[in-house]
């Protein structure tokens, strides 16, 4: 018996998504003079005392490593952290009965996010050789074996679900830089393509996961679904939480020291405005998890207020 399908976020895939008709985004840096690689307002360190006082080209030096961490992390997360929990919902590894649509969908963020992963490092490798600013050898991908770790540790002998719920974690997200970025006339006219392209592909992902975690949701048991409850506070927070040793690195090669880059990282990277942050950038993500009763549940609300996030009514 054929399953009936229903109109879906990946519907128009094969006519809409960017692995299917986009361009390869070039860069030009002769086109791109007095443009800035990404927003200051969006590098946290760039207004720090420290920073601002030294000379306007490491200023320079210190947004184009920005974006080269945001590029190389965007490689980590998709193909490490949103394929990582794709590919056993596509190919019905996952334990969990989906319909043949919703696993074709999987396959179809897979293609999408194995294509964002290209396009960001081809970027990366065009801006570094057109500027001759190297891309630092550190370690962008931090962040995913972190998230990795607290998801073995939140869902011990349960590794599949602890990755399902990170990429739900991530796709929900209310990412600011590709929201604002495309529409910055100030920034290099390449990167905000760029984004806009991966926005495109993000609203959409955004949607399906949102639908894929009812999905889920639907097919845990009670104690699954406590324990699944329990640890989304803690991988939101684990998921905006920053990436540190790149932008350390980033600051010593711009010329601060040790303590100089030390104090700047606790000075913007610590503290009340985190917590605001992940408070903003959460709200989609904690209110799908209220849509499922997720806070009626014995102990997530306590999980999430013991991680500063607060249930929807209380916003």
């Amino acid at each position: 018996m054929t399953e009936p399908t229903s109109p879906g976020p990946l519907d128009r895939w094969y006519e809409a998504a960017g692995v299917r008709g986009g361009v390869r985004r070039i860069f030009h840096a002769e086109a791109e003079r007095g443009h800035v690689f990404f927003p200051e307002h969006l590098v946290p360190h760039l207004d720090h005392p420290e920073v601002r006082a030294l000379a306007p080209e490491r200023i320079r030096e210190l947004t184009i490593r920005h974006l080269y961490q945001f590029l190389h992390s965007t490689t980590h997360l998709e193909t490490r952290v949103v394929n990582g929990a794709a590919e056993p919902v596509a190919n019905g590894r996952s334990g969990m009965d989906f319909p043949s649509a919703l696993r074709m969908d999987a396959f179809k963020v897979y293609c999408d996010e194995g294509y964002h992963a290209l396009y960001s490092l081809d970027l990366a490798d065009q801006i570094a050789r057109v500027t001759g600013i190297p891309v630092p050898k550190v370690d962008y991908g931090g962040f995913v074996t972190a998230l990795e770790a607290a998801g073995r540790a939140l869902l011990p002998g349960d590794p599949v679900l602890a990755g399902q719920l990170q990429a739900v974690v991530f796709e929900t997200l209310i990412t600011a830089v590709l929201n604002e970025v495309p529409q910055d006339p100030t920034v290099v006219s390449t990167v905000r393509d760029l984004m806009r392209d991966h926005a495109k592909d993000e609203g959409r992902h955004h949607r399906f996961f949102s639908a894929f975690f009812l999905e889920l949701w639907a097919r845990l048991n009670r104690s699954r679904r406590i324990a699944a409850g329990r640890a989304l506070p803690a991988m939101i927070r684990a998921a905006l939480e920053w990436d540190l040793a790149p932008v350390h690195g980033s600051l010593r090669l711009a010329g601060l020291g040790e303590e100089q880059a030390r104090a700047v990282l606790a000075d913007c990277y610590a503290g009340e405005a985190v917590t605001a942050r992940i408070q903003a950038v959460s709200r989609a993500t904690v209110r799908l998890c209220a849509q499922v009763g997720a806070f009626e549940l014995p102990g997530v609300a306590e999980a999430f207020a013991a991680q500063g996030i607060d249930e929807p009514g209380e916003r």
